[in-house]
C-alpha cells in the first residue's frame, strides 16, 4: 500500500496572495484616478462632475475586465477560470451602471448649463463634438453585451452566439478610448495623466493579447499535438490520447482542463472544454468526455493523426491547494474525469466518493478502483435514490461515510446541482471554506 508524499506548502495560501494581489491593484487604480480626476480640477457644475467621475470608473472597470478575462497562467492557477469569470460578469455590472451614470449625469449637466432640453442637448452633442458618436456607439455595444449576458438570454443562445457577440466588447473598448482621448479632461489635464491611461489601456490589451493569442500560439506551436488513439469507454463514453513533442515542458497538472479545437473540416472552428481524465506523465494528454451535444459526441470518430489545437492549461482544481494531509475525492457522473486524475497525484490518504444515477453509469470505475488499491485509498459508488439518512450526499451521510471530513481537504467535481448540495452539505459540517475546491461541472468538464 502506498501513499503519494505531501509537498511543502508555502506560508500564504495561493489562492489568497493572487486575490490580494488583484484587488490591491485595482484598489491602487481606483485610488490613482480619483486623484488625477480632482488635479484635472472638478466642474462647476455638480452633475458634469459626477458624470466625469463616473466615466472614469467606467474605463477602469473596463480595463479590469478585460484583465480578469486574459487568462493569464499566474492568475489562474490561484484562482481558476470559473471564479475569474464570475468577477467578470460582476465587474460587468459596475461597468454598465457607470457608463449610464455617466451618459445620464453629463446630458443633463450639459442640458442645464445650456438652458436647453435633455433630448436637444444630446442631438447637440452627439453632431458637434468630437468622439460622442463613438461614446454612444460603444455603450451601446456594452448594453448589446451585457443583455445577451443575463442568464435567462445565456441559457438560450448557443455558446458560438454568445461569444460571437461578446467578441464585440473589443470594439466597445476601442471606441470607448477613442472618445477619451478626444474629451477625456482627467486624460489631457498633464503628461501623467495621459502616461496613466495608456498604461491602464496597454497592460489590459496587452494581458488579452498575451494570455488568449501568443501563449497558446507558442504552446502549440512548441508541442504541435495530435490524437494518437480513441478509446470507447462505454456506449456513450469516449477517450481521446493525445502526443507530442516535449510534453514533460507542458505545464498542465491533474485536474485542470484544456479548450481542445481538433482540426477537421467540420470542427476545426469549435473549441471544447474537457479536463484531463488521467494526470500526465510526460509523454501523452487524455481527455474524456461523455456524449453530451455535437462537440463531445464527434470524439467517437476521430482519426488517430488528427492534428490538435489547445489552448490550456486552465483551472485552480489542483494539488496546489491542498492544506491538510488527506483528502475526500467527490465526483459527479463524467466529473470524475478530474478527480480520477487528482488521485494519482493527490497525496495522503484518500476517499473517494463516486455518485451515478446507476452503477453502470460509472465512468472508468475499473481504473480508479485499480488506483485506489495501489496507493491504499478508499473507493466509494453512491447510486440510487436519497435513503433514511436523508440525500446520498446530505450531511448526515457524508459524516458517517468519511468521520473525520473536518480535517480533510475535499475536492467536489460534478454537474451544477449536485456540486451546490454538497458544498452546502459541507458548509453544515462546518468543514473551513479553505479546505473546499469546487470546479464548476459546466465549465471545466
Amino acid at each position: 500500500m502506498t501513499q503519494t508524499a505531501a509537498r511543502p506548502r508555502p506560508a500564504i495560501r495561493p489562492r489568497i496572495a493572487a486575490r490580494a494581489g488583484l484587488f490591491l491593484f485595482l484598489g491602487a487604480n481606483v485610488a490613482a484616478v480619483t486623484m488625477l480626476f480632482f488635479a484635472a480640477g472638478p466642474s462647476d457644475n455638480v452633475l458634469i462632475s459626477v458624470g466625469r467621475l463616473a466615466g472614469l470608473y467606467g474605463a477602469l472597470a473596463m480595463a479590469f475586465q478585460l484583465l480578469l478575462v486574459a487568462r493569464l497562467p499566474w492568475f489562474d492557477r490561484r484562482l481558476g477560470m470559473d471564479r475569474l469569470t464570475g468577477w467578470h460578469r460582476w465587474t460587468g455590472f459596475t461597468l454598465l451602471w457607470t457608463l449610464l451614470a455617466h451618459f445620464v449625469f453629463i446630458v443633463f449637466g450639459y442640458a442645464q448649463v445650456e438652458d436647453t432640453g435633455v433630448a436637444v442637448e444630446f442631438v447637440t452633442m452627439v453632431t458637434k463634438l468630437e468622439g460622442i458618436l463613438r461614446a454612444v456607439v460603444a455603450f451601446a455595444l456594452i448594453l448589446l453585451v451585457g443583455a445577451v449576458s443575463a442568464r435567462f438570454a445565456r441559457r438560450r443562445l448557443a455558446y458560438e452566439t454568445w461569444h460571437f457577440i461578446h467578441l464585440y466588447t473589443y470594439a466597445a473598448v476601442v471606441l470607448a478610448f477613442s472618445h477619451q482621448i478626444a474629451l477625456g479632461g482627467s486624460f489631457a489635464s498633464s503628461p501623467g495623466a495621459q502616461v496613466y491611461w495608456w498604461a491602464v489601456w496597454g497592460v489590459a490589451l496587452g494581458s488579452v493579447v498575451a494570455g488568449r493569442v501568443v501563449l497558446p500560439l507558442a504552446r502549440n506551436l512548441r508541442h504541435r499535438l495530435k490524437v494518437v488513439a480513441v478509446v470507447p469507454e462505454s456506449r456513450d463514453v469516449v477517450s481521446v490520447y493525445i502526443s507530442g513533442k516535449h510534453l514533460d515542458k507542458m505545464p498542465a497538472r491533474a485536474g485542470q482542463f484544456f479548450l481542445w479545437r481538433f482540426m477537421t473540416r467540420d470542427r476545426w472552428w469549435q473549441a471544447n472544454p474537457f479536463s484531463l481524465s488521467a494526470a500526465p506523465d510526460g509523454r501523452t494528454l487524455r481527455l474524456t468526455a461523455k456524449a453530451a451535444g455535437d462537440g463531445s459526441a464527434s470524439l467517437r470518430s476521430l482519426k488517430v493523426g488528427t492534428r490538435v489545437f489547445a489552448e490550456g492549461p486552465y483551472g485552480a482544481f489542483t494539488t496546489m491547494h491542498q492544506r491538510k494531509p488527506n483528502a475526500l475525492l467527490v465526483a459527479g457522473g463524467v466529473g470524475i474525469t478530474p478527480i480520477r486524475a487528482l488521485l494519482e497525484e493527490i497525496s495522503g490518504h484518500v476517499v473517494v466518493l463516486y455518485r451515478v444515477r446507476d452503477e453502470r453509469d460509472a465512468v472508468l470505475l475499473p481504473e480508479l478502483i485499480g488506483l485506489a488499491r495501489a496507493r491504499g485509498a478508499v473507493v466509494r459508488v453512491l447510486s440510487g435514490p436519497s435513503d433514511q439518512a436523508g440525500p446520498v450526499l446530505g450531511a448526515p451521510n457524508l459524516r458517517r461515510m468519511v468521520p473525520d471530513i473536518a480535517d480533510r481537504d475535499v475536492f467536489v467535481c460534478g454537474p451544477p446541482g449536485m456540486t451546490s448540495a454538497t458544498l452546502r452539505s459541507l458548509r453544515e459540517l462546518r468543514v473551513p471554506s479553505q479546505q473546499v475546491h469546487a470546479e464548476r461541472f459546466s465549465l471545466a468538464a
